[in-house]
């Protein structure tokens, strides 16, 4: 597969660090998804921009295996693993520039992504002009959020399982801070390309809410033949 030589190749790059369960900035992080994100920024180059994470592309999905955990980090600029702190954990880097390369309409595909599912919830008549609140969706509305958003993102589902993860948490803290949380939920399964432009767009720029504390890395891998 090739891509026609008056297209854009895109360029990013993933780095999977292995966490060193051990290290205290790792506890630190897994307790508290604002020191996570932190850390996580560390890894890009230094910036002036207002929104660092965005300028850069960073997207991250961390994934807790049965002997290791990991963090899946992706940048659309260059990734310097060794501005972790020291033991944080062991990183291996990837170009995307092949995988984006091979993008096409038509292929098969199976992709992961931790995602934030919401909706914002209608006020009454009485409060017009006002924002709703939003609120997490779970079970089948929470499939058919992801359903939609990957529609959009130029993919059409064949197989998609749900997996509710821990949320994304920032503890209060001494300093009076609000609490905060993320639902996030994992869906895996396959997919056919139907709009390369749009899939395309969404790997980069992630999909949904929650983007700086762990959700909307869409992640890609050949289907099975």
């Amino acid at each position: 597969m090739t891509t026609p030589a008056t297209t854009t190749v895109p360029t990013a790059m993933l780095a999977r660090i292995r966490l060193n369960p051990h290290s205290k900035d790792v506890q630190r992080d897994l307790r508290d998804a604002r020191e996570l994100h932190r850390t996580m920024m560390r890894l890009l180059p230094p910036s002036t921009d207002a929104d660092a994470r965005q300028a850069h592309g960073l997207l991250f999905r961390l994934e807790t295996e049965p002997h290791a955990t990991h963090i899946h980090l992706q940048a659309t600029s260059t990734l310097h693993p060794d501005r972790l702190p020291p033991h944080y954990g062991h990183a291996q880097t990837k170009d995307l520039t092949p995988m984006f390369r091979a993008l096409r309409d038509g292929i098969g595909v199976r992709y992961r992504i931790a995602a934030n599912p919401t909706k914002r919830t209608s006020l009454p008549p009485a409060e017009k002009g006002k924002r709703g609140p939003v609120t997490p969706l779970t079970g089948a509305e929470a499939d058919q959020w992801w359903l939609r958003q990957a529609t959009k993102a130029g993919l059409h589902l064949h197989t998609l399982l749900p997996t509710p993860l821990p949320p994304a948490r920032r503890p209060r803290g001494k300093d009076n801070r609000p609490q905060m949380r993320h639902s996030l939920i994992r869906f895996d399964g396959t997919a056919t390309v139907t709009d390369t432009e749009a899939l395309t767009h969404a790997v980069l720029t992630g999909i949904g809410r929650g983007k700086p504390y762990g959700a909307g890395l869409l992640s890609l891998a050949p289907a099975p033949t």
